[in-house]
């Protein structure tokens, strides 16, 4: 059963007098329930644009948004939703526990519930020791780590993640890959937004190619490559992509 699906979704950008941008052409898209689903694609492939519209943030130029049955602006879902964007801001002066805090007051998260549930999330990501530092002095992937944990204060059925490794090193990147397959095991929907093609290869169920606005091909990492005649994922992605560009010629 799809949890999120989107229907010939469409956004077009106008930059100016006569001038459009398609950032999404048509876009069908379903997620199972319970599975980590991948999109990968180029700068500027429609990726962050597909995930925001899915969450409300930007309005579709046409077609339809569901997550759990739901449009993008029903509070209830939103309420089951976590989401970390690409490049998020802080309040630069609260600490790692202030500001889980102050996000687990908009969720309207029981007080005695939100002080052990910001305790675990700080023991998750490994920031339990700097608990007293302010954000501005966080590293970048301290930063990543303390999004990460902010996304899943609220326990949601379904993790929207854009961009959830940068910033961080090779022992960052295992603990967040070991950490998402964690949260499949515990029956989590993860839809993530990623340019590290071997994080992806490595815990996703199926991945979705996004280039110039098309969603190219989707499905499981081992029927693609034996679609596309590719041994790795890396063959994959820019088989598809020069593939598409050679029938699709930019005028």
């Amino acid at each position: 059963m799809a949890i999120i699906e989107t229907k010939d979704l469409t956004k077009v950008f106008v930059l100016g007098r006569n001038r459009e941008v398609t950032a999404l052409n048509k876009i069908n898209l379903a997620v199972e329930e319970g599975e980590i689903f991948g999109i990968l694609g180029p700068n500027g492939s429609g990726k962050t644009t597909c995930l925001k519209i899915l969450l409300g943030i930007l309005f579709a130029s046409s077609g339809e948004t569901y997550i759990m049955g739901k449009g993008p602006f029903d509070l209830t879902m939103k309420k089951e939703i976590g989401f970390l964007p690409e490049n998020p801001y802080y309040y630069d002066y609260l600490t790692g526990p202030e500001l889980l805090t102050f996000y687990g007051r908009l969720f309207e998260i029981p007080p005695a519930t939100l002080r052990s549930r910001v305790e675990e999330m700080l023991r998750l990501v490994n920031l339990q020791d700097v608990r007293r530092l302010s954000l501005r002095h966080y590293s970048k992937g301290m930063l990543e780590r303390i999004g990460l944990a902010a996304s899943m204060l609220n326990n949601p059925k379904v993790l929207i993640l854009d961009e959830p490794t940068t910033g961080l090193d090779p022992i960052g990147c295992k603990e967040t890959r070991d950490l998402l397959v964690d949260l499949k095991k515990q029956g989590k929907t993860v839809l993530l937004s990623s340019h590290f093609l071997s994080e992806v290869e490595r815990v996703c169920d199926r991945i979705g190619i996004f280039h110039r606005g098309v969603l190219l091909t989707v499905g499981k990492l081992d029927v693609l490559q034996q679609q596309y005649k590719a041994s790795n994922l890396e063959e994959l992605f820019v088989k598809t992509i020069t593939e598409f560009d050679r029938q699709h010629p930019v005028a």
